[in-house]
């Protein structure tokens, strides 16, 4: 038998990630439009959702296993205000010893599944004085310090061009929707930059110095690769960060982690009642499926 090139591998990729959407769709009810994917301590969201159907990721064929805490590593499929939406409970993270590309699958899966938009969200470290503790902020750019892009190696086209555009990588009409409904529902909220390290250490109050000096407002360890996947395949993103700490050496505090998952779950309430605005005004963005208006033909 011939052996597999790594070159092969990866465009294999895009039939693992089929193999893995056929699965899905064969249990459940409706085809999602919009997929979330809830960070540390942010999961208990996805619980609310009625009629919901559950698949834990080790179920899925190709998907990654969660060992962060905080992360319950299951898909939950359900609607948000008659919204057909896929919900992750949960990420896989690089330093967790993951490739790129199994920290992307999940991503490429929800992408054949047909989702248009993703909601990403997860806990920062606040850097801007502006965004303390407690706050959500709305992302507007990134900075990708993780020292590895997960596109690198041989291009499927099938997935999405070589090279692709990302100045406006975050929807601004996403942004100024989830800004405005905050804002109706007197939800704490900012914009800033996010600037992503690998961990899972947290930062020296040296990097957090440089960070604040080429131009970051909030740090983590997640959610770049994420947005590069989706990017790639076209898909539409909005990123929420929740501001679980102020970053080392800004106060006298210790970071912990436990704090860190705490002032997420207690932020849950304010998380659910942000997405559940806008999840319908972004599918209203969005407007109806290419293939709906075919039918109408």
């Amino acid at each position: 038998m011939r052996p597999t090139t790594r070159h092969q591998q990866r465009l294999d990729e895009f039939a693992r990630a089929r193999r893995a959407a056929n699965l899905i769709r064969a249990r459940i009810k409706a085809k999602p439009e919009i997929g979330l994917v809830l960070g540390s301590g942010l999961g208990g969201f996805a619980d609310s959702l009625a009629g919901r159907t559950v698949i834990p990721y080790q179920k899925i064929a190709g998907f990654p296993r969660c060992s962060a805490i905080g992360h319950a590593g299951r898909l939950v499929f359900g609607k948000i205000a008659s919204v057909p939406v896929v919900i992750m409970q949960g990420r896989v993270h690089l330093y967790e010893g993951h490739s790129p590309q199994d920290v992307i699958f999940p991503t490429r899966v929800l992408g054949q599944l047909g989702v248009r938009a993703v909601i990403l969200t997860n806990a920062a470290g606040g850097i801007n004085p502006d965004l303390p503790a407690g706050c959500f902020a709305v992302l507007s750019d990134h900075i990708n310090l993780q020292g590895t892009n997960p596109l690198v190696g041989p291009n499927d086209e099938r997935f999405g061009l070589r090279f692709f555009d990302m100045t406006e990588t975050y929807d601004r009409r996403f942004q100024g929707i989830a800004v405005e409904e905050a804002t109706r529902l007197g939800v704490r909220v900012g914009r800033g930059i996010y600037a992503a390290l690998i961990g899972p250490s947290y930062e020296t109050p040296a990097e957090i110095r440089y960070l604040r000096a080429i131009g970051a407002d909030l740090v983590g360890m997640s959610t770049v690769p994420e947005v590069i996947a989706a990017r790639h395949m076209g898909i539409r993103v909005l990123a929420i960060s929740c501001v679980t700490n102020i970053a080392a050496g800004l106060s006298p505090q210790k970071l912990d982690y436990k704090e860190v998952l705490e002032i997420g779950e207690r932020l849950q309430g304010q998380l659910g009642d942000l997405l559940q605005a806008i999840v319908p005004r972004m599918q209203k963005e969005l407007g109806e499926r290419p293939d709906e208006a075919a039918q109408r033909l």
